[in-house]
């Protein structure tokens, strides 16, 4: 399949993201002669053990537990246990099963969710990050997917490239912040370097990572 990165918004210092950034974000790929598609739309949920047995150790039950949902699988959720480095693929069933199992509840869900634009051999979508039934943004989301080849080392230079030609554009605008590409370490969840949509989920969950540090960064500097 299509090879991907998936990157965040990282605000300047003192800045926080807004409505007005993603709009200027959108208008930068317009520029670079991006057309414009439709809606896309990913799904990250947070789940927690439910411990009937107070006295069973925490220890026991996964914590750092992510549950995704990609548009390009509709029939699959991908579970990822961050602590352990384990990345799963299940039917999308899954979710109906673990619901009456009651194994875990669901703490939060956040929609990754915008347009998609197509340029050359690129399809790029940019989104905006929200609560799931809010719209309060919480960060700014783009994947930048090179449609010809799979194996990510040989794609590595022409993503490295259309980067910068990105970065290169966004720059003009002068915006309080920058797009950052964090390299995953697919090899610890076992992964090749032939792309699938384990490596997508196993980005999404970098990504939340990140962009939960930043708003707890944002909040100690106010604080």
């Amino acid at each position: 399949m299509p090879l991907k990165w998936v990157l965040h918004w990282q605000p300047n210092a003192g800045s926080t993201v807004n409505s007005q950034i993603l709009n200027e974000v959108s208008q930068c790929v317009e520029s670079i002669h991006g057309v414009k598609g439709g809606k896309w739309k990913a799904t990250l949920t947070f789940y927690k053990p439910i411990l009937r047995d107070q006295n069973s150790p925490a220890a026991e039950f996964p914590r750092d537990f992510l549950g995704i949902s990609l548009p390009e699988q509709p029939n699959k959720y991908y579970l990822i246990i961050r602590g352990q480095r384990i990345v799963l693929e299940a039917d999308f069933t899954i979710q109906a099963i673990m619901e009456k199992l009651q194994s875990y509840k669901l703490r939060v869900a956040l929609n990754f969710e915008g347009f998609q634009y197509q340029l050359g051999d690129f399809q790029l979508r940019v989104g905006k990050v929200v609560p799931n039934n809010s719209e309060n943004l919480r960060g700014i989301v783009m994947e930048i997917e090179y449609l010809p080849i799979s194996s990510m080392e040989k794609s590595r230079q022409v993503m490295e490239e259309f980067f910068d030609v990105w970065q290169e554009a966004m720059s003009k605008s002068s915006l309080p912040g920058r797009f950052m590409h964090i390299e995953s370490n697919f090899a610890e969840y076992g992964l090749s370097d032939y792309y699938t949509s384990q490596h997508t989920a196993v980005q999404y969950g970098n990504v939340m990572a990140q962009l939960i540090a930043t708003v707890q960064a944002v909040q100690s500097a106010r604080n």
